[in-house]
C-alpha cells in the first residue's frame, strides 16, 4: 500500500507546487527563457541525484540504456510546461484550470490505453467519461 501511496503523494505535492509556481511566473518573463532556467536547474539536480542515488555510477554504461523516450519526454514536457504558462496567462484560475485539464487528460488517456496499449474499458469507465464530460461543461460555464 505504501509503495503505491508514496509516489501518488509525490505527484500530488509536486503538482500542487508546480501549478502555484506556474501561475506566479511573471507575465513579462519570456516563457522560453523561464523554461530554459527551469530545465538547467532540473538537469543539475537530476544529475546530482543520479550520482548520489545510483550505485552503478557509470555514466556511459547508463547512457547506453537510454533510447528515444528520453528525447520524446523532453519534447512533451516542454509542451506541457509552455502550455500551462500560457494557460494561466490566458486567465484560467488554478482551482478550475487544473481540474479541467486533468479531467480532459484522464478521458484522453482512457482512450489511449484502449487503442495503444490494448487495455480494456468497462461500461463503468465509459459512464465515468460521460460524467467527466458533463462535469467539464458545468465547471467551465
Amino acid at each position: 500500500m505504501l509503495q503505491m501511496a508514496l509516489p501518488l503523494l509525490l505527484v500530488v505535492v509536486s503538482n500542487t507546487f508546480y501549478h502555484i509556481i506556474a501561475k506566479f511566473t511573471p507575465e513579462k518573463a519570456s516563457p522560453f527563457l523561464s523554461l530554459t532556467v527551469t530545465y538547467v536547474v532540473a538537469a543539475i539536480l537530476s544529475f546530482c541525484a543520479f550520482l548520489l542515488a545510483d550505485e552503478r555510477k557509470s555514466l556511459i554504461a547508463e547512457a547506453s540504456n537510454l533510447n528515444w523516450t528520453s528525447l520524446a519526454l523532453g519534447v512533451s514536457i516542454i509542451g506541457l510546461e509552455l502550455g500551462y504558462i500560457y494557460f494561466y496567462r490566458a486567465g484560467w484560475k488554478v482551482s478550475i484550470g487544473s481540474l479541467v485539464a486533468n479531467i480532459a487528460l484522464a478521458c484522453v488517456l482512457l482512450l489511449v490505453g484502449l487503442l495503444l496499449f490494448k487495455e480494456s474499458i468497462t461500461l463503468r469507465q465509459v459512464i465515468g467519461i460521460i460524467v467527466c464530460a458533463l462535469g467539464l461543461v458545468l465547471v467551465t460555464k
